[in-house]
């Protein structure tokens, strides 16, 4: 039991709850409920999850605010439950420090394919990956989730570090969009180009001496990204 994922379901509806306890708890997940943001903050107090799934419209403390407290102190992995659908209210979540979005009504195995891309700290393309990666100005330890730059170490959220590793692992060479959003939120937000977009603008604040000119995460206009680790 104790080696089991904890997932935290946050959310005012009990269908939904209902529903969510059920099939993740089919799938061997360690399951809490909360019903609001405030019920949330308080079971976080002794108890860690391992992933957070909130909704966004709640009263009090709703999911936005939830995000913004949980990343003041944690680097759990969010993923955001929402019958919103506009692409305004996607980045404001992600902002937040949510890593994932779905928008209800949603699809079991949809989301089920998200609670899993987000349980998966860092992709790896085989076996064999060095666990540290030294190139340029960087230095990135996947099992310490350690970064740092010219010795200076920075902090990232669960879905930053990926994307780095990801593109750190290939330096140098365009990894166009489908292919970021495929390896780091999965197949299923191959089309979401507005991930990418807050998780690069996100990278180049912790990472960049300057984001009007960015040296290390440089834009290929209409097809991706190159990560150039300096000298």
């Amino acid at each position: 039991m104790a080696d089991r994922p904890h997932i935290l379901v946050v959310d005012d509806e009990p269908q939904i709850t209902r529903v969510l306890r059920t099939s993740l708890s089919a799938q061997g997940y360690d399951i809490r409920i909360a019903n609001s943001g405030e019920m949330a903050l308080e079971i976080m107090k002794d108890w860690s999850p391992n992933l957070i799934i909130t909704d966004l419209s709640m009263p009090s403390v709703d999911g936005i605010q939830l995000c913004r407290t949980v990343r003041a102190t944690s680097q759990v992995p969010i993923v955001v439950l929402s019958v919103r659908d506009k692409e305004q209210q996607k980045v404001e979540a992600l902002d937040a420090g949510a890593d994932d979005y779905v928008t209800k009504p949603f699809g079991m195995n949809e989301l089920l394919a998200r609670v899993r891309a987000n349980l998966r700290r860092v992709p790896m393309d085989g076996d064999q990956e060095d666990p540290v990666i030294e190139v340029g100005d960087f230095r990135i330890d996947t099992a310490a989730h350690k970064v740092t730059v010219r010795r200076r170490e920075v902090r990232l959220t669960p879905k930053e570090f990926e994307l780095l590793v990801f593109l750190a692992r290939r330096p140098g060479k365009v990894v166009n969009h489908r292919t970021l959003l495929g390896a780091i939120w999965g197949g299923q937000s191959t089309e979401q180009v507005e991930y990418l977009r807050v998780f690069v603008g996100q990278l180049r604040k912790k990472l960049e001496p300057d984001t009007s000119s960015p040296r290390y995460i440089v834009t290929e206009p209409w097809v991706g990204y190159r990560f150039e680790p300096g000298e």
